[in-house]
């Protein structure tokens, strides 16, 4: 199986892994010249609305410091960069708090679906 392929299955188990817990998927690999992010996501809580951008890694032969690599400074700061053209194309999501999550698919030593919430921040 391709790369591209088994990133695709990934991130369609993690959305509905996300639909599970209550999660609303909004886009699925929204791209634009800044980048592209896997899933974007509404979580409503008891006080607000959540906007959840995640970052999907299926890496069914993965490591903890294949994960680092891939989840480095740089691969973060096109994801913020990407977040804020979204934002000003859907200003309809302006006034939500932004969670930047990322979920492992498949990584041995994990859960099948490995969610970590608030994973990095601008």
């Amino acid at each position: 199986m391709n790369t591209r392929k088994k990133g695709n299955q990934g991130e369609s188990r993690a959305c509905e892994y996300l639909i599970k817990q209550g999660y609303t998927i909004i886009e699925r690999n929204w791209h634009d010249n800044a980048g592209e992010i896997d899933i974007i996501a509404e979580k409503n809580n008891s006080d607000n609305k959540i906007l959840v951008i995640c970052e999907v890694k299926t890496l069914p032969n993965g490591t903890l410091d294949m994960i680092q690599k891939e989840l480095n400074k740089n691969k973060q700061k096109r994801i913020l960069k990407t977040t804020k053209r979204f934002l000003l194309n859907h200003r309809e999501y302006n006034n939500r708090i932004i969670r930047f999550d990322v979920i492992l698919v498949d990584i041995p030593g994990f859960e099948s679906i490995y969610h970590i919430e608030n994973a990095f921040c601008e």
